[in-house]
């Protein structure tokens, strides 16, 4: 599959290539990496032509922004592609180590930084937030902005998010999104989605440009192929590909301790990955390269952006996407219950 192709981001003006760099990993979620190794990472992406970087303030409480715009402003600015997300705040917590042992925001970062955050998707909540990560990311602007983590995993209650998505309308949020694009501050528009559900709600409420899709769509579920693919097709809404190894397990393979939606993978899961690995294999090609690969044959998907936190990750996933596949193999994965029929793929 050729990796510098590049795909319209909705209706914008903005191009994005097949392969962008998600800066998750950035922010230390399981493992400290030296800033040396994450500055080293970044530039084998950048050295190998990947000019689209994502970001976020929740990635290790801050931590991802400050390292990708350290890297980032290094670099003339019209050579690469840069997306952030809000609806977080940060501050200093009142007492910091009673905030690094019993905050659970603590907890979620091996190497986060010792920030409290309060969730805040009001009109001044949008606008704060965007200036405070253009502080973090030393730039003068970004191109895409996303509304980050609007579900129950991260807000608890069906109430919460609710109340959350009333902010984005009544409370302005939105409008201060497309303000900000109106002026020309950014380019586009989207929302974080980790589960189904909720991409019916925004098409119908916002004008969306993308969505950052981490979950509903991978080589182990499709249950994004339930309607809102498609709607987002119909709608010329572009799909990014976040969570493309299922947060580790398509990238390792079923090996002891492998992560599976950031949790230990339950034996059917591990069960499942090694079937399908051994099709992957007896078909000449490495699992990973499947896993890149699969969701980009969807008409809606202009790109995906896997993690890596260290430079053999990310020419591996340069190779990856470049690997040759056999329309067999995907025909094979079907017919074994792994890909659904409907699932777009060659052949």
């Amino acid at each position: 599959m050729e990796s510098g192709f590049k795909k319209q981001l909705g209706q914008t003006e903005v191009m994005l290539p097949r392969l962008g760099f998600g800066g998750g990993t950035m922010g230390d979620p399981t493992e400290i990496t030296t800033e040396e190794q994450a500055t080293a990472t970044m530039g084998a992406a950048y050295d190998r032509g990947i000019d689209y970087f994502d970001t976020a303030p929740w990635y290790g409480n801050t931590k991802s922004e400050h390292r990708v715009g350290g890297f980032l402003r290094t670099k003339p600015r019209e050579n690469f592609i840069l997306s952030t997300k809000v609806g977080r705040i940060y501050s200093r917590p009142n007492d910091i180590e009673s905030f690094k042992k019993n905050s659970p925001f603590a907890k979620r970062w091996l190497g986060g930084y010792p920030f409290e955050l309060r969730f805040d998707y009001t009109y001044d909540g949008i606008m704060r937030a965007y200036e405070d990560s253009l502080n973090r990311l030393g730039v003068p602007n970004v191109d895409c902005l996303t509304i980050h983590d609007l579900d129950i995993r991260h807000h608890k209650t069906e109430e919460s998010v609710a109340a959350s998505i009333k902010q984005l309308d009544t409370g302005r949020g939105f409008e201060a999104l497309q303000e900000l694009k109106d002026q020309g501050q950014i380019k586009a528009i989207g929302a974080g989605i980790n589960f189904v559900g909720s991409v019916p709600s925004f098409v119908k409420n916002f004008d969306m440009d993308y969505f950052l899709y981490a979950g509903p769509y991978t080589l182990l579920n499709q249950p994004g192929l339930d309607g809102e693919l498609e709607l987002c097709e119909n709608n010329n809404i572009s799909i990014i590909l976040g969570g493309v190894f299922a947060s580790g397990i398509l990238a390792t393979g079923a090996v002891d301790g492998a992560l599976y939606q950031y949790v230990g993978a339950d034996p059917e899961i591990m069960e499942r990955v090694k079937n399908i690995t051994e099709i992957c294999t007896s078909h000449g090609v490495e699992l990973s390269a499947a896993a890149l690969q699969f969701p980009m044959h969807h008409p809606a998907v202009v790109s995906v952006i896997p993690g890596a936190n260290h430079p053999d990750q990310v020419i591996s996933n340069c190779d990856q996407v470049a690997a040759d596949i056999p329309d067999g193999m995907w025909s094979e994965l079907k017919s074994e219950g792994h890909l659904r029929e409907d699932a777009p793929t060659p052949g």
